[in-house]
């Protein structure tokens, strides 16, 4: 039997995903989380040959975990199952050590293989994000510029921004306005939607 730890917040999705993939003969899902936080303790736990992780989850992203995996528990391979397919978020979760890459909207039995394709040491990715990301290009925020971007989601001021990451306001203004000029926005707040929908953040 093929154990998988299945990591999702929505409740319905995640029965739904856990009933079909039950119904596969070689296929038992033995651990279900609905937090980026509870994916590595858990898993430590249940040993699973496979995690499948959402990326935006609650207390930690999917991405984040997935790097934790590689290195507490190299034996679990990790595929990256989401809603957003965005070029930025394959990259990251190549470079995370993901083993696969797929959207929610394709049919469980693909699921089911690429399931099974993993744990025999391929990589699955979405073919058509593959090329997406190819003609995008790598992420040219740095992780600080990221960082800062990130606390600027919220509407955040410099000032507040500055105290949160413990920088001057001087400094947070020149990441912004890197990150700005990156991504070619007029506005740090459309920095913010650009680097989103490149999966950048």
């Amino acid at each position: 039997m093929i154990k998988v730890l299945l990591a999702e917040d929505q409740g319905m999705m995640r029965g739904a995903l856990a009933l079909l993939l039950g119904l596969e003969e070689d296929i038992e899902v033995v651990a279900q989380v609905t937090t980026g936080d509870a994916i590595v303790p858990t898993a430590l736990e249940a040993e699973p040959d496979v995690a499948l992780l959402d990326i935006e989850l609650p207390g930690r992203s999917g991405l984040d975990a997935a790097a934790d995996l590689r290195t507490r528990l190299p034996a679990c391979a990790v595929l990256i199952l989401t809603t957003f397919g965005r070029p930025g978020y394959l990259r990251r979760a190549m470079e995370s050590g993901a083993a696969g890459f797929l959207v929610k909207d394709g049919p469980v039995e693909e699921l089911a293989g690429a399931i099974r394709r993993v744990l025999a040491g391929e990589r699955v990715i979405d073919p058509e994000l593959a090329a997406a990301a190819l003609s995008a290009g790598p992420n040219p925020l740095t992780a600080r510029e990221r960082e800062v971007l990130a606390a600027a989601v919220d509407g955040s001021t410099v000032a507040d921004i500055a105290t949160r990451l413990h920088l001057s306001p001087a400094t947070v203004r020149n990441y912004l306005s890197a990150a700005i000029g990156k991504t070619g926005t007029r506005n740090r707040m459309e920095a913010v939607r650009a680097a989103r929908q490149n999966g950048w953040l």
